[in-house]
C-alpha cells in the first residue's frame, strides 16, 4: 500500500435508495431490523420498506430525542407506555404534537395516567390519526369534564374527523356524556371497542323518555346511548367489540336490530349471559358477519353453532374457545361454509373431531379453506382425527394448536410432517406421549445391534433409512386426498417411516413444552429453522446443552426461547449459545438451577436486545448480577428473578 495512489482509488457509488428499498423488501420484518443497523442509507431503505411502521417505548427523558428523529417520516405510528401528569410525560406529548403532528397515523397510551390538558394539547395536531387507543386510561374520565368546553370539541373534530378506530376498552368511568363528546368528534368509525366498560344495559336511567327530551347521563354508559351511536354512524361501523360487558340477551337483539346496520365483526368474549336465542336473533340480522368473536360464553350449545352455519355464509373467522356446551353436533355443517379461514375451539371438552372430518370430506365442492385451527385441551382429539384433518387440509393450514391434546401420539405427528409442510405455527406443548420417534419420523424398533446397545438413550435407527433416517420417506398409500382413514390404514402407517418433523421448513413458532420424553436425539437433530422466531422446550427434563447449542446455531432468527424447568441446561450450554442469539428478546430460564452469573455476563455481552428474562427460582443467581445486567442492557424492560440465590425475594422490575 505504500506505493498507493488514492487519487487512483475509485470511490463505489451508493446504491439509489429505491433500489436498496426492493432489495430489502424481500426480507422478513426481522431481518429488516437487522440489516437497518449496517448503515445510515440501508436504515433509511429498511424502513420505506416497510411502509408505515410503528414504534413502542416507554415514557422517559430519552424518547424526546427518538420522536424528534420520527420526524423524517412520511407516516408512522406510537405506543407510548407509562405516561403520567409529570412535566416530562407533559414535554413528551408535546414534543410527539410538534414533530409528528401531520405524519401519525395511529396512537396507543397503554398503561397511562395521562391529565385532559396534556392530551387536549396534543389530539388537535394529530390531522393524520386513523387510530386512537385509549384503553384503560380511566384517569382521563373520572372527573367527567373531558372536551366539556365547545371550543375544545370544535378543536378535536377538525382533527379526528378521519378517525376509524377507537378503542375506550376498560374505561370504569365512561358515560352518555363523556363517550358522545368524544364520539360526536369522530363521525367516520370504522372500528369501536367498549370491551370490559360498565354499561348498563338493563337499567334505563332515562326512565323510557324520549332520545333528546332529557340531558346525557354523567353517570353510566346506557343501552340506549349505544343503540343511538349506532344508529348514527351505522353507514360506516362495521366493527364492535363488546366483550367482557353484561350484555343480555335482549340487549343483543336490540343492537342487531338497529336498521340498516351492516356489521363484519362483533366480539362477544366473556359475555355470559348469551343464549342460543340470542344467536339466533343476531345471525338473522347480522348476515354479513365474517369474524365473530363467542369464547367463554358458557350458556351456548350446540344450537348456536347451527344457527351460524346456515345464516352467516360470509364467515371467515370463528371463535368458540372455552364453550364448554358445545358438542360435536354441527361443526360438519359449519365446516361446509366455504369462506371460514379461522377456528378457534380451545377448550371445547367434548369435540373429538370426527364432525370436523366429516364436514370437510362430505363438502368436497366447496368446504372451509382452513389456515388456523386451534384444537387446543380437546383431550378427545386422536391420531384418527388429526391424521384425516392433515390430509384433508395440507394445501391451506398455516397455524396448529394441538396443545395439552393428551392423546395425540407419535403417528399424529409424522402425519404433521408429511402433510402439512406450509405450517408456520404448530403448538404441541403438553402433548406427553409424543417422543422421539415422532419428531424423527421413524417407525421405533425393538431390535438393535449388539453395538448400538451401549451409548445414548435415544431412538435406535432402522437401517432401510440410515443412520439419520432424513431421507426422503416411501409413497405412503395415502396419496389420493381427501380421503377419511380407517383403523387399518392406521396400523399400515404405524409400519412406515414418515417424513421428519425436518420437513417444516417454514415455521416460526414451534411449542414442545412439557413432552417429557423427547431427549436430544430428536431435538439436535430436528429443530433446525432458520426463520424460527419462537421456540419453547420448557419442562424438558431429558435435554441439556446440547440441544441449546444445536437450537443456537440451527434457529439464528430466535426472538423468543423458553427452556424454564429443563435441569440440564447449564452454564455451558448459555456460553456456545449466546453468541448465535443475537435477536433473541425475550428469555425464559426459570427453575434451571446450573445456570449461574456467569450466564448473565454472558448473555449482556451477546444478547444485547433482550426485553424480557426470566430466571424466577434459580438458586445459584445472585442480586448483584442481576443488577448488573439491567445496567448493561438498554432495552430490558422486565427481569423477574423472584427467589434467586435461595432466597425467597419477590421482586419483579418493571421498568
Amino acid at each position: 500500500m505504500e506505493d498507493c495512489n488514492w487519487e487512483d482509488i475509485i470511490e463505489t457509488p451508493e446504491l439509489p435508495l429505491e433500489i436498496i428499498v426492493y432489495i430489502l423488501s424481500f426480507l422478513h420484518a426481522s431481518d429488516r431490523k437487522e440489516a437497518s443497523l449496517v448503515c445510515r442509507s440501508w436504515y433509511y431503505a429498511s424502513q420505506d420498506s416497510q411502509r408505515k411502521i410503528t414504534f413502542c417505548f416507554p415514557a422517559s427523558a430519552s424518547s424526546l430525542e427518538l420522536i424528534r428523529g420520527l420526524s423524517r417520516k412520511s407516516r408512522c405510528g406510537l405506543i407510548i407506555s407509562q405516561l403520567d401528569g409529570f412535566s416530562m410525560s407533559r414535554s413528551l406529548l408535546l414534543e410527539v404534537g410538534l414533530c409528528l403532528g401531520s405524519k401519525l397515523e395511529s396512537l396507543a397510551l397503554p398503561g397511562s395516567s395521562v391529565t385532559e390538558a396534556s392530551l387536549l394539547a396534543l389530539l388537535p395536531r394529530l390531522t393524520s390519526l386513523r387510530s386512537l387507543n385509549l384503553r384503560g386510561l380511566n384517569s382521563l374520565f373520572m372527573s367527567g369534564a373531558f372536551l366539556s368546553r365547545e371550543e375544545h370539541r370544535q378543536q378535536v373534530r377538525s382533527a379526528l374527523s378521519g378517525l376509524e378506530e377507537l378503542d375506550l376498552s376498560d374505561i370504569r368511568y365512561l358515560s352518555d356524556l363523556t363517550f358522545n363528546r368524544l364520539t360526536g368528534c369522530t363521525p367516520r368509525l370504522r372500528r369501536l371497542s367498549l370491551a370490559g366498560c360498565h354499561i348498563a344495559f338493563e337499567f334505563d336511567p332515562y326512565g323510557g323518555c324520549p332520545v333528546g327530551a332529557v340531558r346525557d347521563s354523567s353517570a353510566l354508559l346506557s343501552l340506549r346511548n349505544l343503540r343511538r351511536f349506532l344508529t348514527e354512524q351505522k353507514s360506516t361501523l362495521v366493527s364492535l367489540d363488546l366483550s367482557r360487558t353484561s350484555i343480555t340477551p335482549e340487549s343483543l337483539r336490540t343492537v342487531a336490530q338497529v336498521q340498516d346496520l351492516v356489521l363484519e365483526e362483533l366480539c362477544l368474549h366473556g359475555c355470559k349471559e348469551l343464549t342460543d336465542y340470542s344467536m339466533e336473533v343476531l345471525v338473522k340480522h347480522q348476515t354479513s358477519l365474517q369474524r365473530l368473536g363467542i369464547s367463554a360464553c358458557t350458556e351456548l350449545t350446540s344450537r348456536s353453532v347451527e344457527a351460524i352455519a346456515q345464516g352467516l355464509k360470509s364467515l371467515t373467522h370463528l371463535s368458540l374457545s372455552r364453550d364448554w356446551r358445545i358438542t360435536e353436533k354441527g361443526l360438519a355443517d359449519l365446516l361446509s361454509v366455504s369462506s371460514l379461514r379461522s377456528l378457534d375451539l380451545s377448550e371445547c371438552l367434548h369435540v373429538s373431531g370426527t364432525e370436523i372430518v366429516n364436514g370437510l370430506t362430505e363438502s368436497s365442492a366447496a368446504r372451509a379453506q382452513l389456515e388456523t385451527l386451534n384444537l387446543k385441551s380437546c383431550t378427545y382429539i386422536r391420531d384418527l382425527a388429526v391424521f384425516s384433518l392433515t390430509q384433508l387440509l395440507g394445501d391451506t393450514l398455516r397455524e396448529l394448536d394441538l396443545t395439552s391434546c393428551v392423546n395425540v401420539t407419535d403417528l399424529s405427528v409424522r402425519a404433521i410432517a408429511t402433510y402439512l409442510q406450509r405450517l408456520v405455527v404448530l403448538r404441541l406443548g403438553w402433548c406427553k406421549e409424543v417422543t422421539d420417534w415422532g419428531l424423527l419420523g421413524m417407525v421405533e424398533t425393538a431390535r438393535c445391534e449388539p453395538d448400538q446397545e451401549t451409548g445414548d438413550k435415544g431412538p435406535r435407527f432402522t437401517r432401510t433409512f440410515g443412520n439419520m433416517g432424513f431421507f426422503k420417506p416411501p409413497r405412503l398409500p395415502f396419496e389420493e386426498r381427501p380421503k377419511l382413514v380407517t383403523q387399518n390404514d392406521l396400523h399400515q402407517f404405524r409400519q412406515q417411516a414418515g417424513a421428519s418433523l425436518l420437513a417444516l421448513s417454514r415455521l416460526q413458532e414451534l411449542d414442545l413444552s412439557a413432552c417429557p420424553k423427547l431427549t436430544d436425539s430428536s431435538i439436535t437433530q430436528v429443530v433446525h429453522y432458520p426463520d424460527l422466531r419462537r421456540l419453547s422446550l420448557s419442562m424438558l427434563p431429558e435435554i441439556t446443552d446440547a440441544s441449546l447449542a444445536s437450537v443456537a446455531w440451527h434457529c439464528r432468527s430466535l426472538t423468543s426461547l423458553a427452556l424454564s424447568h429443563c435441569p440440564g441446561i447449564s452454564d455451558r450450554g448459555v456460553a456456545q449459545a449466546a453468541p448465535y442469539l443475537r435477536r433473541l428478546q425475550h428469555l425464559y430460564l426459570s427453575c434451571c438451577n446450573n445456570i449461574t452469573d456467569r450466564s448473565l455476563l454472558l448473555l449482556a455481552q451477546h444478547c444485547n436486545r433482550l426485553k424480557t428474562l426470566d430466571i424466577s427460582r434459580c438458586k445459584n443467581i445472585s442480586v448483584t448480577a442481576v443488577d448488573l445486567l439491567q445496567s448493561q442492557l438498554p432495552f430490558l424492560e422486565n427481569v423477574h428473578f423472584k427467589c434467586i440465590g435461595g432466597f425467597d425475594l419477590t421482586l419483579t422490575l418493571n421498568d
